[in-house]
């Protein structure tokens, strides 16, 4: 992914705030002999906290062909990606210059968190990290108790395996046209207002950020 110096998060705070709404994303593993890549679509759970860059966990389905590739490579990225919209041309036009000269753009946000992944098999510790999943995602609760020799979900283990990925590097872009003069960037931001598309809002609050800061 590309990440140009005014794209960068300003720093692991902005990126880590923003993952923390963002739970649901793209697990990429290498393809075996020469073959294309596994994306499997995954909820998942990052814990900033454990480790230098933090870790995450999510499990999936036994019978998911991803298995062989990732014993033979666990290197993988998580990807995530969120608050997208188009840009037309005539909006990013620069001051004084015909409206049809303006670029047209994608703007978005995008974290990718690359590391090692580890298989976890072993029935107490796939409860526990279903558990540590559960309390993230149903805070509220209203789930049976998670353990590998009471029902209702005992049985039920061995059908799925976990995944703890040790985060090595994070790559974290916000693409909202921080490189465009500042009387262009808020004509955009009064028109994603105006427009109110689906991820207007969003992608408004992350131009609005990056103007705060200057």
């Amino acid at each position: 992914m590309l990440i140009h110096p005014w794209d960068a998060a300003a720093d692991d705070e902005e990126w880590q705030e923003w993952l923390s709404g963002h739970d649901f994303g793209q697990l990429a593993v290498n393809g075996l002999a020469g073959g294309p890549p596994f994306v499997q679509p995954a909820h998942f759970l990052y814990d900033a906290a454990a480790g230098p860059r933090g870790q995450v966990l999510l499990h999936l389905a036994r019978p998911n062909p991803v298995w062989p590739a990732l014993e033979a490579c666990p290197q993988v990225a998580l990807s995530v990606v969120d608050d997208y919209t188009y840009v037309p041309g005539p909006w990013h036009a620069p001051d004084g210059e015909p409206p049809e000269h303006g670029t047209p753009t994608s703007f978005y946000a995008a974290v990718q968190l690359l590391g090692t992944a580890h298989l976890v098999d072993d029935p107490q510790a796939k409860s526990a990290l279903l558990e540590r999943q559960l309390a993230h995602f149903q805070p509220g609760g209203g789930t049976a108790p998670v353990t590998p020799d009471a029902p209702p979900f005992a049985r039920m283990l061995a059908g799925i395996r976990g995944v703890r990925i040790d985060v090595t590097e994070v790559r974290a872009k916000f693409k909202y046209g921080a490189n465009k003069a500042e009387p262009v960037r808020r004509r955009v931001t009064a028109l994603l207002t105006e427009r109110g598309g689906p991820h207007d809002a969003a992608a408004r609050a992350h131009q609005l950020r990056q103007l705060a800061r200057g």
